[in-house]
């Protein structure tokens, strides 16, 4: 929490007593409280509270209490309380804190203004304004508060990061990666600047394969230094089904969640049984569908990586599967510790990991063709058809007509996050707007819900000769809305390096194509295999060239747009890509190959940990 506490003394332990100062009292609450002793602090608290009810710092520490217990009406209540008896800069702060960790971000805003009218130069402060700002949307806000905070304390690693993941929402590539760099120069021990870089990288097409694979390999050896990984685990003896264990941040309505529903619902539990470990606490409606369909729960969000890999291995994991890899809310250096004799990355991420423990990539022969595999720390397991299988949504929207038709111009579209449009795909798709004259290009994504982002992208856009006019730029939409919001395009535009997964398939679905591009990397390849898999790999392009021609002749084709409008989603349901029982028989079978590889290898070393 980084909280802002209290000037110590020399506390003792077991202080109590009505001859014990108050502050000595405090003072040995704040130490249980840092060692994680939270019930010695509460009871020491509540004694300085019996003394002086209406003691500030007491009921401050009271609010600390309470939010590191989950009770946020109970942080609030008693921090606020403090701050009405004694307006603090500190507490303020720390309400600031509470309110963002719960998803306050304007409270949290107004908090934190609080405290730096009181200390007008804490660079923390400006830190954490700046992630709320960022969480409003508002972008030039956030820059202009990380980098007062950059400012006052150069050695702000934390602050350059945060400053880089605001510059990546305005779709400023360079300026982020910059910023990620900065960040692990002055504290490489920090993994989520390794994180949000290796990320950010995926965007990137000026970061040949091997620029990603160094930096990959930079945040493994980060990684496995602070681990002491297992060597010896509680093993299946075959009479039973493999374990396989899932750790995701992503249980819920996100692409992960989509990808995996149809597929539990079609595994034979006879050969394999999925373990779920979230990394977070959010639930909505996809979670409660998805949680009986694992044969056990287990939440990760309090435990550290070392308790975690315990967990794992007590609950005898044969194959972990890290699907979030350096995406938000992943815990990928839980994995250093080898909780489980096989680790695979899958669905969640699009890259190497950088993990020697992580044994196995699971992909397809598009995603991970054999000239590619140096790019990979693990090795690859190919299944028969796509890697991913597709759970189609069950909001009943239909196709609809051909925009064109209606509007008599082409519409192309991209939903997606601006970080994908990279300078090369900004100057690709002004190519395309200009080669079908009164065009418009849709764009949709989270960041257009701030106007920084909606000028910047217009202004990118405009160096290339497009008029402003022609864009149509949007915010992100609930499912089903974003859902219809592919009625409205004629052809969708997959960006690149980073090209689309979800919403090509969500496109598919929508009776709408979806132009790719061949690559040279996993990322780019995901689109290239749902077309493959489809049945439309005329729509991948062999260059940018070759991009924009068939851009121009495939959405001046309204005759063939029709046939796909109208009969797109019944050739998706009849591939492949949404033949779960399938696609689950072929995951069992990659899961037990890698089992019987395993057990033919020599027998494993006793250790440390037995």
């Amino acid at each position: 929490m980084n909280e802002h506490l209290l000037e110590r003394g020399h506390p003792s332990d077991g202080l109590s007593g009505a001859d014990t100062p108050v502050e000595a009292l405090l003072a040995c609450a704040l130490e249980h409280y840092d060692a994680g002793r939270l019930d010695a602090a509460a009871r020491l608290c509540r004694q300085v509270l019996q003394r002086e009810p209406e003691r500030a710092d007491a009921l401050h520490v009271q609010g600390l209490l309470a939010f590191r217990r989950g009770d946020f009406d109970g942080a609030v209540a008693a921090i606020a309380d403090a701050i009405r008896r004694d307006p603090q800069a500190r507490y303020y702060y720390n309400l600031g804190t509470v309110m963002a960790a719960h998803n306050r971000p304007a409270a949290a805003a107004e908090c934190f203004r609080q405290a730096l009218a009181l200390q007008p130069d804490n660079a923390d402060t400006y830190n954490n304004l700046g992630n709320a700002l960022r969480a409003l949307k508002d972008c030039e806000g956030a820059v202009e508060a990380l980098g007062t905070a950059i400012r006052l304390r150069p050695d702000h690693a934390q602050a350059y990061n945060n400053l880089a993941n605001a510059m990546l929402d305005a779709g400023e590539l360079e300026a982020a990666l910059d910023g990620y760099r900065a960040a692990i120069a002055l504290r490489p021990d920090l993994l989520e600047p390794h994180d949000n870089l290796l990320f950010a990288l995926n965007y990137s097409a000026a970061a040949v394969p091997q620029v990603h694979f160094d930096a990959a390999r930079r945040y493994g050896a980060q990684a496995a230094a602070r681990a002491v990984p297992y060597r010896s685990w509680p093993t299946s003896d075959g009479a039973r089904p493999l374990r396989v264990g899932i750790v995701s941040g992503d249980l819920k309505h996100h692409p992960v969640g989509y990808f995996l529903e149809s597929v539990l619902r079609a595994t034979d539990r006879t050969r394999v049984v999925f373990v779920a470990y979230p990394t977070r606490d959010v639930e909505d409606d996809l979670t409660q569908r998805l949680r009986p369909l694992f044969a056990g729960w287990t939440s990760l969000a309090a435990l550290s990586d070392e308790a975690a890999a315990r967990r794992i291995r007590d609950d005898a994991i044969d194959i972990l599967v890290d699907a979030a890899g350096h995406t938000i809310f992943n815990r990928l250096a839980l994995f250093a510790w080898k909780p489980a004799p096989v680790q695979v990355s899958w669905i969640g991420y699009v890259a190497t990991t950088g993990l020697d423990a992580i044994d196995y990539v699971l992909g397809d022969r598009h995603v991970l063709p054999p000239e590619e595999e140096a790019h990979f720390v693990e090795r690859p397991w190919r299944l028969p058809d796509s890697y991913l299988c597709y759970t189609p949504p069950r909001d009943a929207i239909v196709p609809g007509p051909l925009p064109q038709l209606a509007g008599g111009a082409v519409t192309f579209g991209y939903f997606g996050k601006l970080g994908k449009m990279s300078d090369a795909v900004v100057r690709v798709w002004s190519r395309v707007l200009a080669a079908v004259p009164r065009s418009r290009l849709l764009l949709k994504a989270s960041e257009l819900a701030g106007a920084y982002a909606v000028r910047r992208t217009r202004e990118r856009f405009a160096q290339h000769g497009i008029d402003p006019a022609r864009l149509l730029l949007e915010p992100n939409a609930p499912r089903g809305e974003y859902l219809a919001s592919y009625r409205r395009v004629d052809v969708m535009l997959s960006p690149f390096p980073y090209s689309g997964g979800t919403t090509t398939a969500d496109a598919l679905w929508m009776g709408v194509p979806v132009l790719g591009i061949r690559g040279d990397r996993f990322v780019t390849h995901i689109c290239e295999s749902l077309l493959h898999t489809v049945g439309l790999s005329d729509w991948i392009a062999r260059d940018e060239d070759d991009y924009v021609a068939k851009a121009a002749t495939f959405a001046t084709d309204p005759a063939q747009l029709r046939l796909l409008r109208t009969g797109l989603r019944m050739q998706l349901i009849a591939s492949p890509l949404c033949n779960a029982p399938r696609f689950a028989r072929h995951l069992e079978d990659a899961f037990h190959g890698m089992w019987a590889r395993r057990a033919d290898r020599a027998g494993d070393v006793a250790s440390p940990h037995d």
